[in-house]
């Protein structure tokens, strides 16, 4: 959806790198080590063209927060959230899958909830909307009633900061239409 909206019409392959945060390594350093990893198991599968991988990780008082295991955990993700400000971080790699040159960039959000009720949790979590994001919520769909404010990338929030992501693909010939 974001690709389209700036005029790129993707091919999407999904990887299937597990999204496991090593005990020990730092939020920034997960999601930029994902999105290398998504990046360069899918570009073995093409001869040329640019593959881009992306991580996102929410953080909360040092804790990452990627995509719930379960309802509870979703819960319990919310419930850190909620009348808080935490960081959205995005690790994003574009390769060259004929060259395999890798160009990177880190980009950081901060956004601020709103208190939540136990109601708005549970309402929100029985829309299974909570369940394949991290941090158990996304700021473009319903969610976006329970966010006071951001400081940065709303497209990061989102889970692919377009501008960056831009300058990137410039770097490698990529022109807007």
């Amino acid at each position: 959806m974001l690709l389209r909206q700036v005029g790129i019409e993707p091919v999407v392959v999904p990887s299937h790198v597990p999204e496991d945060a090593i005990e020990g390594e730092f939020p920034e350093d997960t999601a930029l080590r994902l999105a290398i990893e998504k990046a360069r198991e899918v570009s073995k599968q093409f001869r040329e063209g640019l593959v881009i991988g992306a991580d996102t990780v929410v953080v909360i008082a040092g804790e990452q927060l990627g995509k719930p295991k379960d309802v509870d955990d979703a819960g319990r993700m919310l419930r850190l959230l909620s009348g808080k400000t935490h960081t959205v971080v995005t690790g994003l790699a574009v390769i060259d899958a004929g060259t395999s040159d890798t160009k990177t960039a880190l980009v950081r959000t901060r956004v601020r909830f709103k208190p939540l009720s136990e109601e708005d949790i549970e309402v929100y979590i029985g829309t299974g909307d909570p369940m394949d994001k991290a941090g158990a919520y996304g700021i473009q769909g319903r969610a976006a009633v329970f966010i006071e404010g951001i400081e940065g990338c709303y497209s990061n929030v989102v889970g692919l900061p377009l501008s960056e992501l831009m300058d990137i693909l410039k770097s490698f010939g990529v022109r807007l239409r």
